[in-house]
């Protein structure tokens, strides 16, 4: 081989070993995403799918995506299209996927959806979100999501953070205490799941181990079999506490963000608020952002995990 086609060869080699380099950079770009993507700074590596939003399977029974820009309309892209009702003060936001809702303290904080049977379908039971909490509540808990009305025979099941529990002069007002036998023990921010059983007792109430993080993104979930209670955290299983007995039907309604009687809400005038409430303090309101709620009618195994960091 002659020196000037030994010198093309070298350049040749170091010219395609440039290449993949650069190649690599460009792939390990696209993967990692935008950092100025809805929700803040994108998943880090071994979390790429994590900003996928979640598809009706055969088991889902429902799913808000919460994506709306405007209006009060959360649309359910289940099986059964059982549309909710946004009150007044939510607002859209970016989300963990897409867009999310904002809850702010206040009694025409929530999401309202209608009783359907379809709630009641199935032996097992999975609610699961995407939360971004702001403050924990002053109060007993603050609902995720939740079939759990004041009315009698209201009660199917709660999932919620656990919150302060404060009394006078810590705070303007004392707690109703509508929810204090289900928080006796869980710690501040804990998670919170509670059910009545379908036999007659009074209701059952379970809490994660680790609290949820005020201002970041998490991932959570509850399910029942019928024999043990799971809650999950980021993917991964937080805690687990035999139950037998399957969750009392009822007709409640489904509200998330907040915990109300629903006969106190009223569209007079073309919007969905409370009206004719005594005491107007929002006990137990949920302060920040809930996207991608899914309820499923079987007790699911496996969830988004979180972001690594």
């Amino acid at each position: 081989m002659t020196p000037r086609a030994r010198f093309d060869r070298r350049v040749a080699g170091r010219a395609g070993v440039l290449a993949a380099a650069l190649a690599a950079a460009l792939a390990g770009a696209l993967a990692g995403g935008c950092a100025h993507a809805p929700g803040g700074a994108a998943p880090k590596s071994g979390s790429a799918g994590a900003r996928r939003a979640p598809a009706p399977d055969s088991i889902t029974t429902a799913l808000w995506h919460l994506d709306e820009n405007v209006g009060t309309r959360a649309a359910d892209a289940g099986p059964f299209a059982l549309e909710g009702i946004a009150g007044l003060d939510t607002r859209p936001d970016f989300g963990r996927v897409k867009g999310a809702r904002v809850f702010e303290p206040s009694l025409d904080s929530f999401v309202y959806v209608a009783y359907n049977p379809v709630f009641d379908s199935g032996g097992g039971f999975s609610v699961e979100a995407w939360i971004q909490p702001t403050a924990y509540g002053d109060f007993e808990d603050t609902p995720i999501a939740a079939r759990w009305t004041p009315r009698a025979n209201q009660q199917s099941w709660l999932f919620a953070l656990v919150g302060r529990r404060l009394s006078p002069p810590a705070v303007t007002a004392t707690s109703p205490g509508d929810h204090l036998s289900l928080v006796s023990q869980g710690q501040v921010g804990a998670l919170l799941f509670a059910y009545v059983p379908a036999e007659a007792g009074a209701a059952k109430a379970f809490t994660s181990n680790h609290p949820i993080l005020l201002n970041r993104w998490t991932h959570v979930a509850a399910t029942s079999d019928g024999s043990i209670v799971r809650l999950y955290v980021d993917g991964l299983l937080d805690g687990q506490f035999a139950s037998p007995g399957a969750i009392r039907r009822s007709d409640a309604p489904l509200i998330l963000g907040n915990y109300l009687d629903p006969r106190l809400l009223s569209d007079f005038g073309g919007d969905l608020r409370v009206n004719g409430a005594l005491d107007p303090h929002a006990y137990y309101a949920f302060q920040g952002l809930i996207d991608e709620v899914r309820l499923s009618s079987a007790a699911r195994v496996s969830f988004p995990e979180g972001e690594v960091r």
